[in-house]
This record gives structure tokens, C-alpha cells and sequence, in this order.
């Protein structure tokens, strides 16, 4: 028997960290078939326990580190 995982979707804005309730950057897949959701500091701060108990983490910090997108506006009003 094989089992395959589907690939998680992408983290919205309405995924929080189970920890304090920011937005969640990291999805935690957990051997026992749970799913816990961080924000990127818990993520790091919990990185090295959570790699011993996960199947799989889903980790997206780094569209914190993407640059905005600037609108110009205009100054005539």
C-alpha cells in the first residue's frame, strides 16, 4: 500500500499561527496526521522540534521578504 499526500494549498491571510494568532507563514503536517500553523517566528523558534515530528512543513516566509508593490499617486487633488 502507498499513500500519497496532496499538495497543500498556498496560506491565506485567514490562517493564523496556533500560537498567538498571526498570520500563519509555515503549515506543519505532524506523523500523527495533525496540522499546526505558525507564523514565521514561532515557525523558527519551534523549527527544530517541529522537524522531529513532521511529515512535511510548508514553510512561506519568504513572501515576507518580497517588495511591496507601489502605486503613484497623484498630487494634483
Amino acid at each position: 500500500m502507498t499513500t500519497a499526500l496532496a499538495p497543500s494549498s498556498a496560506l491565506s491571510a485567514a490562517d493564523r499561527c496556533d500560537r498567538c494568532g498571526a498570520q500563519a507563514y509555515v503549515r506543519v503536517t505532524l506523523t500523527s496526521g495533525g496540522e499546526l500553523l505558525f507564523c514565521a517566528h514561532h515557525g523558527r523558534e519551534h523549527s527544530e522540534k517541529l522537524r522531529d515530528i513532521a511529515i512535511t512543513i510548508h514553510d512561506e516566509t519568504g513572501r515576507l521578504e518580497a517588495t511591496p508593490t507601489t502605486v503613484a499617486v497623484d498630487d494634483e487633488r
